[in-house]
């Protein structure tokens, strides 16, 4: 047997970087084809309710298609016929392409059978009254069935009643699926007859088997090189039935495996991964996005230790409540604390931090990334805080003229 070929870590880097549609060419402007092609790329978007920013379903389309409009995934994750995404369960919350539904059904039934200690089945008449409400009355939030009682504070401070305990159990079931969310981004749930295309409810079944085998061929595509490890996580599979998928597309010739400069576990090459040998990506990236969203891959592909500071207390910070990391060429080079000061139109840069041995033009290309999405979100000004190693050179950076700034920083993605 020839021994498994060997990647360096700028190789590894950059085929992972290419598998998440960093190396696609832009349209200008965005449309629904740029999204379609994303979210092959992707393969999920997760879903959270932080709204400091941007949500974080939209932050990674962003970060590979430019300055699109919003509406193109609120068209690509409503209707019926023509819905192309819907939320469920995937990586976390997340929305996944509507061909997915059938792979999740060993999901939804290992929660109907009481899996997911989190998730404990409301009584039997509460859940059909709460299904029968929703399949008479149709789309509806947890506020809309509310009895008006008062709510216990449990569970992270969330308020949660009856109505949505029963809801977010149909849902994970799949008595219920999700329509979309209102204004206040409560989610709407109504019957799949009423959410999914038909095509997808008449899909033959697939075996539990079959089911693992469609994602981890997923995720091996959206990693381009993967562990086990990083293929299980990306559709929150167990380990075994990962490493057998693995094992089958190994034998059918759509996984290589390889080793990868200072990883100590084998990885696998995606027979259609591109091996570019360079990328000219210039991105922020969500907290959420799937190229850092697992730490371990995260510090094995760029040497870069990222950690989520949301629910850490405020004194114990180290570099802010919203970090982004900044990818630019194939290394993250920074990282920024963001805040959207929608009120008074200013994007806040809280604290910025260069990486050790970023690049000289790393404040330029930040400053005319800031630029870039203060315009998408609406923002007209950007505004340096103090904090950070970086915070003075990109200041001054923004302060000079965009045009020779963009000039001197080079084309953006």
């Amino acid at each position: 047997m020839s021994r498994p070929q060997s990647l360096s870590r700028a190789q590894a880097r950059r085929i992972a970087l290419a598998a998440q549609g960093f190396l696609d060419p832009p349209h200008e402007p965005p449309t629904m084809r740029t999204l379609a092609r994303t979210v092959e790329r992707t393969g999920v978007l997760q879903v959270d309710s932080v709204n400091v920013l941007a949500r974080a379903h939209l932050m990674p389309l962003y970060s590979r298609m430019g300055a699109y409009d919003p509406a193109l995934l609120a068209r690509a994750a409503s209707g019926r016929r023509q819905r192309r995404l819907v939320e469920y369960w995937a990586h976390v919350q997340a929305f996944m392409p509507v061909e997915l539904w059938p792979a999740m059904a060993h999901r939804r039934q290992h929660y109907r059978e009481g899996g997911g200690k989190w998730l404990q089945a409301p009584p039997d008449e509460q859940v059909q009254r709460v299904l029968t409400e929703v399949a008479v009355r149709g789309p509806s939030t947890a506020r809309d069935l509310d009895d008006g009682l008062p709510r216990s504070k449990e569970h992270w401070g969330w308020n949660w009643s009856d109505a949505r305990r029963s809801l977010d159990w149909l849902y994970m079931v799949g008595d219920l699926a999700i329509v979309g969310r209102n204004a206040q981004f409560e989610i709407v749930y109504d019957i799949p007859e009423r959410v999914l295309p038909d095509a997808v409810l008449a899909a033959p079944e697939l075996t539990v088997e079959e089911q693992h085998l469609t994602l981890v061929r997923r995720a091996a595509r959206s990693h381009g090189v993967a562990t086990v490890g990083c293929l299980a996580d990306y559709y929150r599979m167990l380990v075994a039935p990962t490493a057998a998928a693995v094992e089958t597309m190994v034998e059918s010739g759509e996984l290589e495996p390889v080793t990868i400069e200072g990883w100590a576990r084998p990885a696998y090459l995606h027979r259609d991964a591109r091996r570019p040998r360079a990328v000219a990506a210039r991105a922020l990236l969500s907290p959420f996005d799937p190229v850092v969203w697992r730490r371990e891959r995260a510090e094995q592909l760029f040497d870069f230790h990222y950690r989520i500071e949301i629910y850490t207390p405020p004194d114990k910070r180290v570099h802010g409540y919203y970090v982004l990391p900044f990818l630019l060429r194939d290394e993250l080079v920074a990282r920024v604390d963001l805040k959207a000061d929608r009120p008074t139109g200013r994007l806040l840069v809280k604290g910025a931090y260069a990486e050790d041995g970023a690049p000289a033009d790393t404040a330029a290309h930040l400053a005319a990334e800031l630029r870039r999405m203060a315009g998408w979100l609406g923002l007209g000004e950007v505004v340096v805080e103090g904090r950070g190693d970086l915070a003075g050179e990109l200041a001054g950076e923004l302060a000079g003229d965009p045009a020779a700034e963009e000039r001197s920083a080079g084309p953006a993605r």
